[in-house]
């Protein structure tokens, strides 16, 4: 690169990063304007998601988060908080007098994903400068376009909380690398209070943060002021995210969400990390006993105060568990979806497997540094660990490997490319530049003839895609309200596109109407009687070969939905007519 752009791609980088961020929404948006259009959320996070926020339109009570339209007339109780709904809320009370609420509705959820994706890509941008050189930035912007996994938070109508959390992540590791001790300690603690207030999902990385500074602290004294500040915010922070944002639910000892055990454990342990800090102890060792200390005492308050928070957070129950939760596909390794997809989503975090370490080398000397670098390391090296036991953590474990991936390509390119060997120089160069970006997996498996896709797969391919739909769901709507019975993951969409309100989403609190739902399409005709009646429903509604329905046939062919599936409709049901070459099937209860 030549002198002069190098210096510009330096002097303004900030310039860079919003143009890089303002090019990928518009091609994000151009490539989903087909599915913004369909009011297309593809997830059930993102469809419950904006059921939420139309229940606060509507007026719900700010800290009363349960979803009436499910599981009427109890409600499913929902472990989110109302920080993510905001930003939706306001786009569509703002836009809604001049386009309608239907377009209202329609801009919000492609615009709320690509909002918290600027802030992630600076922080990434920062944390490159801070770590590697300052024009490092430019690779880990490029990195981010091979991060399919954490991309995929971002993308158009994708409005659950996880984008949010990984660029609160993602700042907090720039607030690690902030060679200002005090304002990294604060940008830190802060970023780790709200991410907590809005879930617990990134708690074992906030968690290695915290030790991260702890041993920082003792490694060298003068860490004692990012060490405060860190404690000071976390804590301060909680128990604002707490009073403000936590449901009526969240107020009870649960463990799923930031309630009274997760609170009192931030207070407890910032209070103590906040004691290290002003302790005037000179020796290592010494520090390093109370840190250890400090480590026991944490523990044991949590394990003595809290048992019952020391399992699965989500707290399902065995049958829960055994009959819908170990079928999740995130909540599985991610071997599991194959080795294709396992290779796409480990190649940026094996990439930053061999980065780190090489990063660290070449800055042995340094001792601030590297221990900077270990701290900004050690939640990468965990979320990679961690897709050994589930895909889900694919988004964070791909955007924390970025700067040590991209330290491949800036210390090794330039080496390669030195070398008198034209054939090394050019092929090792790119070899080296695609691997530290992530792109050399998925160039390889381009050259991977896949694996043929059966006429099953490709049915369960177009049912997924097609029952969703608005075009779908229409003659559903147009139905005299009721309450649906129908599949845990078909649920939210129809609570969202329609009046009729359902049983049972694939959310862990509503334990007892999925367990209801998956014994009745399993079970016998008669017991889906039973609990379609218990339940007041006056439809079921089928979606024949989706996903779920692989289950349902492959763990009860003989049951009440392989039934369904035969055309052997009992009595009390009564097929309701739907327009030709329409996926759904759906029944009046009229017995």
């Amino acid at each position: 690169m030549p002198e002069w752009l190098l210096e510009k791609v330096e002097r303004h980088w900030r310039w860079v990063v919003v143009s890089a961020w303002l090019g990928l929404s518009a091609y994000m948006l151009f490539f989903a304007r087909g599915q913004i259009r369909g009011f297309m959320l593809g997830d059930t996070d993102d469809n419950m998601r904006m059921s939420q926020v139309r229940a606060l339109i509507a007026g719900q009570d700010w800290f009363d988060l349960r979803q009436y339209k499910m599981n009427p007339p109890f409600g499913a109780d929902i472990h989110w908080s109302r920080i993510v709904d905001l930003p939706i809320a306001g786009m569509i009370l703002a836009l809604r007098p001049f386009i309608g609420g239907a377009d209202a509705e329609r801009t919000a959820v492609a615009v709320a994903p690509l909002i918290p994706l600027l802030p992630m890509m600076i922080a990434l941008s920062l944390t490159a400068r801070r770590l590697i050189a300052p024009a490092a930035y430019v690779l880990a912007i490029v990195a981010l376009f091979f991060a399919g996994s954490t991309l995929g938070m971002y993308t158009p109508e994708r409005v659950d909380h996880h984008g949010w959390q990984l660029a609160l992540l993602a700042i907090g590791g720039a607030g690690m690398a902030d060679p200002r001790r005090a304002r990294g300690g604060v940008v830190l603690g802060i970023t780790s209070a709200i991410s907590l207030s809005i879930g617990l999902e990134m708690i074992i990385y906030i968690a290695l943060s915290g030790v991260a500074s702890v041993l920082a602290w003792v490694a060298d004294r003068d860490e004692r002021r990012r060490l405060a500040a860190f404690a000071v915010s976390i804590g301060g922070g909680c128990a604002l995210g707490f009073t403000a944002f936590a449901s009526y639910a969240n107020r009870l000892p649960v463990c799923d969400a930031l309630s009274p055990v997760w609170l009192s454990d931030a207070l407890v342990a910032g209070a103590l990390m906040l004691g290290l800090a002003m302790l005037g102890v000179e020796r290592w060792k010494m520090r390093l006993s109370l840190a250890l200390g400090t480590g026991v005492i944490i523990a044991a308050f949590h394990a003595l105060m809290w048992p019952h928070c020391l399992t699965r957070l989500e707290g399902v129950s065995p049958e829960v568990a055994q009959l819908w939760l170990s079928h999740v596909r995130e909540a599985r390794p991610v071997w599991s979806n194959g080795w294709q997809v396992a290779c796409l989503i480990l190649a940026l975090p094996v990439a930053g497997l061999l980065g780190f370490p090489l990063l660290a080398w070449t800055v042995r000397h340094d001792r601030e540094r590297l221990r900077t670098l270990l701290s900004v390391a050690a939640p990468s090296l965990a979320a990679t660990l961690l897709l050994a036991w589930q895909t889900r953590t694919g988004p964070a474990a791909q955007m924390l490997a970025i700067p040590g991936a991209i330290a491949l390509p800036w210390l090794l390119a330039p080496r390669v490319f030195a070398s008198n060997n034209s054939l090394k120089r050019v092929v090792g160069t790119s070899v080296v530049v695609l691997l530290g970006l992530g792109g050399l997996v998925p160039m390889v498996l381009n050259f991977v003839p896949g694996k043929p896709t059966t006429p099953r797969e490709r049915a369960i391919g177009r049912a997924n895609g097609l029952c969703p739909t608005l075009w779908a769901m229409k003659p559903v709507a147009l139905l005299p309200k009721g309450i649906v019975f129908t599949f845990v993951d078909l649920a939210p969409r129809l609570i969202t596109v329609t009046h009729h309100s359902s049983i049972a989403g694939p959310y862990h609190r509503n334990g007892d109407a999925i367990a209801d739902t998956m014994h009745a399409f399993r079970g016998t005709a008669d017991d889906a009687h039973a609990i379609i009646l218990r339940h007041h429903a006056n439809y079921v509604l089928t979606c024949p070969a989706m996903s779920q329905t692989t289950i349902f046939m492959a763990e009860a062919p003989k049951g009440f939905y392989g039934q369904l599936e035969r055309g052997e409709v009992p009595q009390w049901l009564q097929p309701i007519p739907l327009p030709k070459g329409n996926p759904l099937k759906i029944y009046r209860v009229v017995g």
